[in-house]
Protein backbone atom coordinates (compact mmCIF):
# COMPACT_ATOMS: atom_id res chain seq x y z
CA UNK A 1 0.00 0.00 0.00
CA UNK A 2 1.01 3.35 -1.27
CA UNK A 3 1.00 6.58 1.17
CA UNK A 4 0.66 9.52 -0.09
CA UNK A 5 1.67 12.63 1.75
CA UNK A 6 -0.55 15.12 2.60
CA UNK A 7 -0.45 18.24 0.14
CA UNK A 8 -1.35 21.27 1.86
CA UNK A 9 -4.49 23.20 0.20
CA UNK A 10 -2.28 26.31 0.75
CA UNK A 11 -0.64 28.26 -2.35
CA UNK A 12 2.11 30.53 -1.73
CA UNK A 13 1.44 33.73 -0.94
CA UNK A 14 2.59 35.11 -4.25
CA UNK A 15 -0.59 33.12 -6.12
CA UNK A 16 -3.10 34.60 -3.51
CA UNK A 17 -5.86 36.98 -4.95
CA UNK A 18 -7.61 38.74 -2.53
CA UNK A 19 -10.87 37.76 -2.34
CA UNK A 20 -11.94 37.76 0.53
CA UNK A 21 -10.93 41.10 1.25
CA UNK A 22 -13.63 42.43 -1.34
CA UNK A 23 -16.06 40.28 -0.09
CA UNK A 24 -15.25 41.89 3.24
CA UNK A 25 -15.38 45.35 2.36
CA UNK A 26 -19.01 44.60 0.03
CA UNK A 27 -20.33 43.28 3.28
CA UNK A 28 -19.55 46.16 5.54
CA UNK A 29 -20.62 48.55 2.57
CA UNK A 30 -24.16 46.84 3.17
CA UNK A 31 -24.43 47.21 6.90
CA UNK A 32 -23.38 50.86 6.52
CA UNK A 33 -26.20 51.64 4.41
CA UNK A 34 -28.40 49.62 6.64
CA UNK A 35 -27.28 51.28 9.54
CA UNK A 36 -28.27 54.47 7.78
CA UNK A 37 -31.33 53.56 6.34
CA UNK A 38 -32.15 52.27 10.32
CA UNK A 39 -31.47 55.97 11.18
CA UNK A 40 -33.58 57.77 8.87
CA UNK A 41 -36.44 55.63 9.56
CA UNK A 42 -35.66 56.22 13.17
CA UNK A 43 -35.68 60.22 12.37
CA UNK A 44 -38.82 59.88 10.39
CA UNK A 45 -40.88 57.72 12.90
CA UNK A 46 -39.71 60.80 15.40
CA UNK A 47 -41.18 63.69 13.61
CA UNK A 48 -44.57 62.09 12.57
CA UNK A 49 -44.97 61.23 16.80
CA UNK A 50 -44.09 64.96 17.26
CA UNK A 51 -46.20 65.87 14.92
CA UNK A 52 -49.04 63.95 16.26
CA UNK A 53 -48.66 64.96 19.94
CA UNK A 54 -48.65 68.67 18.51
CA UNK A 55 -51.97 68.08 16.34
CA UNK A 56 -53.71 66.37 19.64
CA UNK A 57 -52.60 69.00 21.94
CA UNK A 58 -54.48 71.24 19.49
CA UNK A 59 -57.20 69.28 18.93
CA UNK A 60 -57.99 69.18 23.21
CA UNK A 61 -56.86 73.16 23.23
CA UNK A 62 -59.99 73.94 21.20
CA UNK A 63 -61.83 71.24 23.15
CA UNK A 64 -61.20 73.17 25.91
CA UNK A 65 -62.28 75.78 24.55
CA UNK A 66 -65.80 74.61 23.76
CA UNK A 67 -66.40 72.98 27.16
CA UNK A 68 -65.15 76.65 28.62
CA UNK A 69 -67.89 77.98 27.02
CA UNK A 70 -70.51 75.42 27.61
CA UNK A 71 -70.10 75.95 30.93
CA UNK A 72 -70.04 79.64 30.92
CA UNK A 73 -73.35 79.10 28.89
CA UNK A 74 -75.29 76.63 31.77
CA UNK A 75 -73.91 78.69 34.43
CA UNK A 76 -75.51 82.04 32.69
CA UNK A 77 -71.83 83.62 32.96
CA UNK A 78 -71.12 86.36 30.91
CA UNK A 79 -70.32 85.24 27.19
CA UNK A 80 -70.36 87.01 23.85
CA UNK A 81 -73.20 85.35 21.32
CA UNK A 82 -73.74 86.31 17.56
CA UNK A 83 -77.14 86.23 16.02
CA UNK A 84 -77.61 84.85 12.75
CA UNK A 85 -77.97 88.18 10.33
CA UNK A 86 -74.26 87.61 9.02
CA UNK A 87 -73.78 83.61 7.87
CA UNK A 88 -71.40 81.83 9.13
CA UNK A 89 -68.72 78.90 7.62
CA UNK A 90 -66.43 77.56 10.44
CA UNK A 91 -64.20 76.38 7.99
CA UNK A 92 -63.61 79.27 6.07
CA UNK A 93 -63.21 81.58 9.88
CA UNK A 94 -60.81 79.47 10.67
CA UNK A 95 -58.63 79.27 7.64
CA UNK A 96 -58.96 83.15 7.92
CA UNK A 97 -57.83 83.12 11.43
CA UNK A 98 -54.53 85.63 11.90
CA UNK A 99 -51.22 83.44 12.54
CA UNK A 100 -50.92 85.79 15.98
CA UNK A 101 -54.22 84.49 17.47
CA UNK A 102 -53.70 81.48 20.07
CA UNK A 103 -56.79 80.72 20.44
CA UNK A 104 -60.63 82.31 19.98
CA UNK A 105 -64.05 80.74 20.55
CA UNK A 106 -67.58 81.95 18.68
CA UNK A 107 -70.64 80.85 19.18
CA UNK A 108 -74.02 81.85 17.84
CA UNK A 109 -77.84 81.37 19.24
CA UNK A 110 -78.87 78.30 16.87
CA UNK A 111 -82.55 78.65 18.22
CA UNK A 112 -82.18 82.22 17.01
CA UNK A 113 -81.09 81.50 13.56
CA UNK A 114 -84.01 79.16 13.44
CA UNK A 115 -86.97 81.12 14.70
CA UNK A 116 -87.23 78.80 17.69
CA UNK A 117 -86.85 81.36 20.39
CA UNK A 118 -90.28 82.81 22.21
CA UNK A 119 -89.84 85.29 25.55
CA UNK A 120 -91.53 83.82 28.56
CA UNK A 121 -91.67 85.59 31.76
CA UNK A 122 -91.27 83.42 34.40
CA UNK A 123 -90.31 80.01 32.89
CA UNK A 124 -87.15 77.63 33.75
CA UNK A 125 -84.50 78.53 32.05
CA UNK A 126 -84.37 74.68 30.72
CA UNK A 127 -88.02 74.75 29.62
CA UNK A 128 -87.16 77.91 27.66
CA UNK A 129 -86.83 77.01 23.41
CA UNK A 130 -84.26 79.24 23.27
CA UNK A 131 -81.58 77.41 24.54
CA UNK A 132 -79.50 75.50 21.44
CA UNK A 133 -76.37 76.93 20.55
CA UNK A 134 -73.30 76.47 17.92
CA UNK A 135 -69.78 76.86 19.59
CA UNK A 136 -67.01 76.97 17.47
CA UNK A 137 -63.48 77.17 18.72
CA UNK A 138 -59.79 77.44 17.06
CA UNK A 139 -56.83 76.97 19.03
CA UNK A 140 -53.38 75.84 18.31
CA UNK A 141 -50.98 73.54 20.27
CA UNK A 142 -49.55 76.19 22.12
CA UNK A 143 -52.16 78.74 22.55
CA UNK A 144 -50.04 81.47 24.85
CA UNK A 145 -47.10 81.14 22.02
CA UNK A 146 -48.63 81.49 18.47
CA UNK A 147 -45.80 81.72 16.81
CA UNK A 148 -44.05 78.81 18.30
CA UNK A 149 -47.09 76.37 17.61
CA UNK A 150 -46.77 73.93 14.73
CA UNK A 151 -50.25 72.59 14.49
CA UNK A 152 -53.90 73.98 14.72
CA UNK A 153 -57.23 72.73 15.06
CA UNK A 154 -60.95 73.76 15.06
CA UNK A 155 -64.42 72.01 16.94
CA UNK A 156 -67.70 73.13 16.08
CA UNK A 157 -70.33 72.14 17.92
CA UNK A 158 -73.75 71.90 18.97
CA UNK A 159 -75.00 72.58 22.91
CA UNK A 160 -78.56 72.37 24.17
CA UNK A 161 -78.24 73.93 27.45
CA UNK A 162 -79.78 71.59 29.67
Amino acid sequence: MNKRKFQSMRLGAGHQQGAVLYVALIMLILLALIGVVGMQVASMQERMSANYLASNQAFQQAELKVREREAAITSGGEYDYEECNVPFEPVEWANEVGADVGSEVRTRNVSICNRQCSAGAGVDISEQPCNMFRTTAFSRNLPDDAAASSSLAAVDTIFIRP
